[in-house]
């Protein structure tokens, strides 16, 4: 594999040495952890039923966010995914904002994924016989090991995750045909006809944590800048992805939902692994115990490669301080943003609760949806079809954004059902810094140099 380098002047700039396969692996490698822990925890918001709705509709909501992402990113292919967008299509206080959406939905994904894989250690240690394993070391190592990793080099870092997410998905589908669905020897989903235990009200807050089947799919567009062909890369391996994801997130319901009941599934640290326990077969614990393990570490290491390329991008264009958009010369990563992020992942993993986690990485990732409904609109009404050359045009617009907003608004209502301090908190959050940045960082931005496509003027200007 030939790597160039590129240079601009006196820049060094990153490397342009991926393909599909690798922005599929960072798109499905950071979600699937999702099959393996977080969703469940949408049963106990309204019952299995609800979860499922929930599955599939978070499902139509992510379609959407592929669809909308494959037709920009392809477009603007620059490090910072929607934050390069955002400062193309919109302006610099609306890209600062969705940079920071980016940097904490990925930070906080990273620590859950270390958080369950500490407790899955000392599940296993204690079932083993070694009473005094204890997760937080694991937690530590985790992150430290992946963030060297990411130091190293892209390359060597995705290839990674092409290995331990094809063995994590291999371990769904394994799972799936050990239970034998074509029969009722062990699954039983007779309970399920029960209907929904908290009604309709139930189904809507079950779509909080029906995001977490898929969140993150949308990391697909931090790599737009290390690919080797974005027209053909970004939308192949991002729509992928997302077929993937549907088919593996259907499958894990169906499996832990027959196994389990609904009151013990909702509530659940790691299901997929119990689920392997509930089977007494040793060969499919240890196969769902290190797909659960690879699933973690692939989702911990993609999400400290997209939140480095924001917290970079960021840096490289002065909305936050220079020092912050540096590349090594040597492995060509961002590797002081990488370095600086591994603090932020190790206060949340080692003291926040996983479900405060989880809802924290979800409703940045949710502010960052929200905003791409109106980035497209806008995007296609500055420059509509023809006048710019797009990699993928996403069909039936404006339908596809319509549906994105009115997902997002239900999804915020679920959220407040059961996490209303957490999402006026962020909110808050969000607003104070988006002040600290207009009255005091943007004084040094220079945004003639920010604007790196040749685009025509926009319509209307």
């Amino acid at each position: 594999m030939s790597q160039t380098t590129v240079v601009h002047g006196e820049k060094i700039s990153l490397l342009r040495v991926l393909g599909p396969g690798h922005v599929w692996a960072l798109g499905v490698g950071i979600v699937l952890v999702g099959e393996f822990m977080g969703w469940n925890f949408a049963v106990g918001k309204g019952g299995a039923v609800a979860a499922l709705i929930a599955c599939w509709v978070a499902g139509l909501l992510y379609t959407c966010v592929a669809m909308i992402d494959s037709e920009v990113t392809s477009t603007v292919a620059a490090a910072g995914g929607q934050y390069a967008q955002a400062k193309h299509i919109v302006g610099p206080l609306m890209a600062f904002n969705v940079g920071l959406y980016l940097v904490f939905a990925y930070t906080m994904l990273e620590a859950a994924n270390a958080i369950t894989l500490g407790y899955l250690v000392q599940t296993v240690g204690t079932m083993a016989g070694f009473e005094n394993v204890h997760d937080k070391p694991f937690i530590v190592l985790t992150i430290m090991f992946l963030a060297w990793l990411n130091y190293r080099g892209v390359y060597a870092t995705l290839t990674f995750n092409l290995v331990l997410t094809a063995v994590a998905f291999a371990a769904i589908v394994i799972l799936f045909a050990a239970v034998k669905p074509w029969t009722n020897d062990l699954l039983n989903h007779g309970e399920l006809l029960n209907g929904l235990p908290y009604g309709w009200l139930g189904v809507i807050a079950s779509l909080h944590f029906g995001l977490w089947y898929y969140l993150g799919i949308e990391g697909t567009c931090q790599a737009a800048e290390e690919v080797r062909s974005p027209a053909r890369s970004l939308p192949l391996g991002t729509m992928t992805g997302m077929i993937t994801l549907l088919i593996a997130a259907t499958m894990t319901w169906y499996i832990c939902a027959g196994l389990m009941p609904w009151e013990y599934l909702g509530q659940a640290v790691t299901p997929m692994f119990d689920a392997a326990r509930l089977t007494n077969s040793t060969p499919l614990m240890i196969l769902l115990f290190v797909g659960t393990v690879f699933s973690t570490l692939a989702s911990a290491n993609g999400c400290i490669n997209d939140a480095s390329r924001a917290w970079f991008s960021m840096g490289r264009d002065r909305y936050l301080p220079t020092w912050f958009g540096a590349v090594h010369p040597k492995n060509r990563t961002p590797y002081r943003a990488i370095v600086f992020l591994v603090p932020v992942a190790l206060v949340f993993a080692y003291f926040a609760p996983l479900d405060q986690v989880i809802t924290f990485s979800i409703l940045s990732g949710l502010l960052g949806y929200t905003y791409m409904a109106f980035n497209v609109v806008m995007f296609r009404r500055k420059w509509p079809l023809g006048t710019i050359k797009r990699g993928y045009v996403h069909p039936f617009h404006p339908i596809p954004a319509v549906v994105l907003l009115v997902l997002c608004a239900a999804t915020y209502f679920a959220v407040f059902l059961g996490y209303g301090t957490q999402l006026i908190a962020m909110m808050v959050f969000f607003v104070v810094a988006s002040l600290w940045f207009h009255f005091h960082r943007y004084k040094y931005v220079r945004r003639g140099q920010q604007f790196t496509m040749q685009w025509p003027r926009p319509q209307g200007y």
